[in-house]
């Protein structure tokens, strides 16, 4: 069974573990340096975040996801727990309520691409490079209340 519950300090080493464990997992155009880069700055963000949710599943941290005003900043499952729902529980478990929710994609990530669409987010737009400024395409999708979603993730 998958729960949700807020994030509470003493998760974030554990959350940044599985921010690494994912992202090497799927970000396959990331160099080690690139990763050791962001982690950095992925430590700072998570305590900033004001609506940062934790995902456990057995009685572990299984992943998180951050959503400030309609967007979601950051959606990080485990790669040793991918496919087994936890994205979409987390997911659910933010948008419920909202008329649209946003998130950015990178575009070299193609499972969180087809994640996204899956569960009805829609391109609108496209950056040449990341929020901190680097050489990473990023898509900016959108899901409105009652968009379309298959759930095949």
């Amino acid at each position: 069974m998958i729960s949700i519950r807020a994030a509470v300090d003493v998760d974030y080493p554990e959350l940044l573990e599985i921010w690494r464990r994912s992202v090497e997992a799927t970000h396959e155009f990331l160099t080690a340096e690139d990763i050791d880069a962001i982690e950095q700055d992925v430590a700072t963000y998570l305590p900033q975040m004001s609506d940062l949710r934790v995902a456990e599943k057995d009685g572990h941290l299984a992943g998180f996801i951050a959503i400030e005003n309609d967007t979601i900043e950051m959606l990080f499952v485990d790669a040793v727990m991918q496919g087994l729902g936890i994205g979409s529980t987390l997911l659910s478990a933010v948008i419920e309520g909202r008329l649209a929710v946003r998130v950015d994609v990178n575009e070299q990530n193609p499972l969180g691409r087809k994640f996204y669409a899956a569960k009805g987010f829609v391109k609108i737009g496209r950056s040449e490079v990341d929020g901190e400024g680097h050489p990473f395409p990023i898509l900016h999708l959108l899901k409105t209340q009652g968009s379309e979603s298959v759930d095949n993730e």
